[in-house]
């Protein structure tokens, strides 16, 4: 009797040790997976981190205890037991402290950064010293050599052995918390620094950003102000291009009752503003496109029904920002298809691996973001590569979507180099195209890039013509934006625009995530083509009305009922949302433009329709 207790005993603790795998997916409360959240089971090493869907495997005993650890969320325990499938919903959290780093000054830290730091009485003990000569021997991995060994000459800065103070390569130097260029870090008076700290390791990019891949080099002055005598504009936004944007005015509804423009789905504009903020930069006035702001989120509007490709929702609420006007909301829901559900896919990937491509937030994340397309794909889809540089080549023939390691392995051999032929590259993608064109498919070129073309047709009107031309072939264009420095957003823009399809522009994995696997479809399928919005306010009940962004979507009134005129394209899940602000009749605004008593336009309002603020027409 002892022996059959003591091996069931031994069978139940053998049991309890014994490991299985433990699946689930990651979430946060809008159900949207969430990458690299840490999975571990507590106390161990053993730990994975979860895919751009959320997904995680971990083996595990059931007498252990997992932790779930994301940043900015509250960390969840939960026990094994006996269960194999482990579903979890992050909240959002309080941070029991915030560390700011980078371009502001350190009240307290607790993080741990391999970093080294130059005090003042080093400085002041070499007299005779430039800022950069201060510098030499005081810190483990930073190496400074003159160029030619002649006295006053140039000296070359290499941190962690791999960067110098040269175009693109040069370590991120910070003077009292603002990003400074190289004649201005070169010139600056020892006599006048309190401290530089030297940032090696990958707490580099933590605290600063892509911008910081270099190392950086944090230099506090006594006075804590430093103003630059240098009038160059900072580095990273000098090259880069916008289109210019014209605010939207107020117009008078009785005089011009009809508001037309194109819809526009892209959301380039808001990732674009967030890397500026992430480096601690000043926004460019044109790079703000409120239109692409708003219609960066998920309102939820409901699925449409029927054989209807899009539901139409619209509500009006008192505006935030003045208490006398009026918001109007108009928003459109595109169908959403599932992955299986979709036409085989004809794609061409036509890549930008010129040497300004070279950077690590360029062609590197552009790698591994198309990785995470590929694991979109299906056996009947298929995928061809083109590049350019300083001509254009075909470096991948259309392979099956099964065919993942064929592509991956395309991809990874990709390397930067060369001067910039995007018109060229532009005509081999379509040509690709064209010849494995599929009937009812998805036919799409797909081009990532940083936008800076400057061999053969360049300019925004030559590459506006091109596309015009190349839409003919039925295949559609959607185009994604890359890197910072010499971004040429305008360009970009006008592409997607003329080619029937997208903009996006990609600072950060997450947002690969974003664009290739939440929104995979609307990404790469369109339901609707040259969807165009008009509507119609009563003048008897709206003074004045404002349509806020859409700047460079503006239609004329008669384009609405003129097919030939291009507009913007709703993909599969596409949201599209439109504010109007609206001043009521008898309400007293600046807005609202006092007419002249006019003799041919009546004034009289219809009763008919003395209850609609507006007609909205798709």
């Amino acid at each position: 009797m002892k022996t059959m207790i003591y091996i069931a005993c031994l069978l139940s603790f053998m049991s309890g040790m014994a490991q299985h795998s433990v699946t689930g997916t990651v979430t946060d409360f809008n159900g949207d997976g969430l990458l690299g959240v840490t999975v571990a089971v507590n106390k161990t090493t053993n730990t994975v981190t979860t895919d751009f869907n959320g997904k995680y495997a971990i083996n595990a005993k059931k007498t252990d205890t997992l932790v779930f650890k994301y940043l900015g969320y509250e960390t969840q325990l939960l026990a094994v037991n006996n269960k194999k499938v482990l579903n979890v919903v992050l909240l959002s959290g309080q941070l029991d402290a915030v560390v700011v780093q980078g371009y502001r000054t350190t009240k307290a830290q607790r993080s741990t950064v391999a970093s080294s730091t130059v005090r003042t009485e080093t400085i002041s003990n070499r007299p005779n010293a430039s800022m950069v000569q201060t510098l030499n021997g005081q810190v483990a991995g930073l190496n400074i050599q003159s160029s030619n060994g002649q006295p006053g000459a140039n000296s070359t800065v290499q941190l962690r052995g791999v960067s110098s103070l040269k175009y693109n390569t040069e370590p991120l130097v910070i003077i009292d918390g603002k990003p400074v260029d190289e004649d201005t870090f070169r010139g600056l008076n020892p006599k006048d620094i309190q401290a530089v700290e030297v940032i090696k390791d990958a707490s580099s990019t933590a605290i600063y950003g892509n911008r910081g891949a270099n190392g950086v080099i944090v230099v506090t002055t006594k006075k804590g102000n430093y103003k630059s005598h240098h009038n160059t504009p900072e580095p990273e936004i000098v090259n880069e291009s916008y289109k210019e944007i014209v605010e939207n005015p107020f117009e008078t509804s009785l005089l011009k009752p009809l508001s037309t423009f194109s819809i526009d789905v892209d959301k380039a504009g808001y990732s674009n503003i967030r890397r500026f903020i992430n480096n601690g930069q000043q926004i460019p006035t044109d790079a703000v496109k409120i239109e692409e702001m708003i219609n960066y989120f998920n309102y939820s509007y409901p699925q449409p029904t029927g054989d209807v490709p899009f539901s139409i929702n619209s509500e009006v609420v008192q505006t935030p920002w003045n208490k006398d006007s009026r918001l109007v909301r108009i928003g459109l829901q595109g169908k959403t298809y599932l992955n299986e559900d979709l036409p085989a896919s004809n794609l061409t990937f036509l890549i930008d691996v010129s040497g300004s491509m070279g950077n690590a937030n360029k062609l590197p994340l552009l790698k591994q973001s198309f990785k995470l397309l590929v694991n979109q794909l299906r056996d009947q889809d298929r995928i061809a590569i083109v590049v350019y540089a300083g001509a254009a080549g075909v470096v991948l023939e259309p392979t099956k979507g099964s065919e993942k390691e064929k592509i991956i392995a395309a991809l990874d051999n990709l390397q930067a180099g060369g001067s910039t032929a995007g018109g060229a590259g532009i005509e081999l993608a379509y040509k690709l195209a064209a010849q494995n064109y599929q009937q009812d498919g998805n036919n799409r070129v797909i081009l990532a890039t940083d936008g800076d073309f400057n061999v053969g047709m360049s300019s925004d009107k030559s590459m506006e013509a091109l596309i015009e031309k190349k839409r003919e072939s039925g295949v559609f264009l959607s185009v994604l934006g890359f890197g910072m420095g010499n971004y040429k957003d305008s360009k970009l823009e006008t592409l997607a625009d003329k080619g029937n399809g997208n903009h996006a522009y990609i600072d950060n994995l997450l947002e690969a995530q974003k664009v290739f696997g939440k929104e995979f479809g609307g990404t790469l399928y369109t339901i609707a083509k040259d969807v165009k919005i008009q509507v119609e306010f009563n003048p008897s009940l709206v003074q004045a009305y404002r349509l806020i962004g859409y700047e460079n979507r503006l239609l004329a009134a008669q384009d609405f009922v003129d097919d030939t005129k291009d507009a913007g394209e709703l993909g599969s899940g596409h949201t599209v949302t439109a504010l109007y602000e609206i001043i009521p009749v008898g309400v007293k605004s600046t807005y609202a433009t006092t007419l002249p008593d006019l003799k041919y336009v009546a004034n009289a309002s219809n009763e008919q329709f003395n209850d609609e603020l507006y007609t909205f027409k798709l």
